[in-house]
């Protein structure tokens, strides 16, 4: 039964009150009960758009930052993709100074209350921790995310958040191939230091992943709109419906449109099927075009959307990651009675976050381990009546650690569905690397860039999922650092 959000809130003042004044041991700051998030009902956020999780309150922000130990060797630093000085904010705001706190962050990270929302803590700063590893629980690890949520929020709500301050011009151009995390940390760093920034993004709306992507119910697109504002307001240009590759070649941003460097940060938008019979029938989509139609293009607001929304009923999604699981909720909040998710491994060995597969179950979505669709069947019209499935077990573990999936013979069974959601991962679109010469890539398509995020073409750096995969946000703003810091030091030669 979850607890009302006022209820939290006046549990987390009274403790705050408690504690208020008391110099605190390690020993005091390990009873601190951990706060937890308030969030929407499942039996209501299923039925709608607005983000299921509601936020800390000042009173639980602080407390729950009470928690952290200041421990010396600070572990949970070197987690963090980007290395925020996470011991640092948390005591300011623990303090109270949600500014000072908030302004630590952003010395390092851009999108604090994006990572804030969606970034997997609990494998990265939030899993080293201290108190969790004597708590021996991830789970009661100090939720840093959570703090960085609200102190990101409070200053973007107070009307707090400033333009960054950007030096002389300096008569530089750099391109920004793309407007997702890794590009928008690119373009912010670059212009930062006086060069002039053009970017360019395949879409009608900026973001990249965390506009087509990302669900609202996880992510209000409000937000990342405001850092995409902060950009313009420093002086970043902006394209849209621009295709690098077709619009523009790579090489032509450089030796015909005068630039001194190109980013590429185009990410992983290419989606893998299973390559089984029936995927071309009506009814079977990838989760990258699912969720584009619903988070982009916005098609469940059917009285002013342009694009079709699929009437679907009893939907099946294959997968086991946060795509698989962003997937399966939004199936539910556009109308379908039942939600189906299919996966071959066990719930212990799914990529996606432990949060999104609780709120998913929750709010009613079917889980079927150790389960595979192996053809997907139609009726006269080719349209999906039946997935055709075979149970699995578990076998010796695989090259990335998790234990292989090995299908069990004669266990092949029917299930009734009428739409099939395929979210078994993507890669990288070739066009670029098949429109420039001498630009190397690996065999997965991903560009191959040095320590340093450059290309094997002079002036031209890449970063973010078009150079790891299919990665994090705060992966990728990691990424864009990196090669923002080669950009600029290049043309400073």
């Amino acid at each position: 039964m979850h607890a009302t959000p006022e209820s939290l809130h006046q549990a987390a003042a009274i403790k705050l009150a408690e504690l208020s004044g008391k110099t605190l041991s390690p020993k005091d700051r390990m009873g601190i009960p951990a706060q937890e998030m308030p969030s929407q009902a499942p039996e209501v956020r299923r039925h709608n758009m607005s983000e299921v999780a509601l936020g800390y309150s000042a009173e639980q922000a602080r407390v729950e930052a009470l928690r952290c130990l200041q421990c010396k060797n600070a572990p949970c630093v070197s987690g963090c993709p980007v290395g925020i000085r996470i011991p640092d904010f948390l005591k300011a705001a623990a303090d109270g100074r949600f500014d000072a706190a908030v302004a630590i962050i952003r010395e390092n990270s851009l999108l604090p209350a994006v990572c804030g929302r969606v970034c997997p803590q609990e494998v990265q700063c939030q899993l080293p921790c201290t108190l969790g590893k004597a708590l021996k629980n991830v789970d009661l690890a100090v939720s840093i995310g959570r703090v960085e949520r609200y102190v990101s929020d409070l200053q973007r709500e107070s009307g707090k958040q400033s333009v960054p301050e950007v030096k002389p011009e300096t008569g530089k151009k750099v391109a920004v191939i793309g407007s997702g995390p890794a590009s928008i940390t690119v373009a912010a760093d670059v212009r930062r230091e006086g060069h002039a920034v053009t970017m360019y993004e395949a879409f009608h709306k900026p973001g990249g992943v965390l506009i087509y992507g990302i669900p609202e119910f996880r992510l209000p697109k409000t937000i990342v709109q405001k850092e995409i504002d902060i950009l313009q307001d420093m002086g970043v240009k902006l394209e849209t419906n621009y295709v690098v590759g077709r619009t523009r070649k790579l090489k032509d941003l450089i030796e015909q449109d005068g630039f001194n460097a190109v980013f590429v940060g185009t990410g992983a938008g290419l989606p893998k099927f299973m390559n089984i019979p029936g995927e071309n029938l009506v009814g079977v989509f990838s989760a990258n075009e699912y969720l584009t139609r619903a988070n982009l293009m916005k098609a469940y607001d059917t009285a002013h959307a342009h694009t079709p929304l699929y009437n679907s009923k009893k939907v099946a999604v294959l997968g086991g990651g946060n795509v698989a699981m962003d997937a399966a909720r939004m199936a539910l909040r556009l109308g379908a009675d039942e939600v189906h998710l299919v996966y071959r491994r066990t719930e212990k060995e799914m990529p996606a976050r432990v949060e999104e597969v609780a709120h998913a179950r929750e709010e009613g979505v079917i889980f079927h381990m150790l389960q595979n669709a192996v053809r997907i069947l139609g009726d006269a019209n080719d349209c999906v009546t039946q997935m055709e499935c075979l149970r699995y077990e578990l076998g010796e573990p695989d090259a990335s650690g998790r234990r292989s999936p090995v299908p069990i013979a004669g266990s092949e069974f029917l299930m009734e569905v009428d739409t099939v959601i395929v979210a078994i991962g993507n890669g990288s679109n070739p066009l670029i690397s098949q429109t420039t010469a001498g630009l190397q890539v690996n065999k997965y398509g991903n560009i191959i860039v040095d320590e340093n995020g450059k290309s094997s073409i002079d002036g031209i750096y890449a970063g973010g999922d078009i150079v790891l995969g299919a990665a994090t946000v705060i992966l990728a703003m990691g990424e864009g650092r990196r090669a923002a810091a080669a950009i600029n030091a290049y043309l400073a030669r």
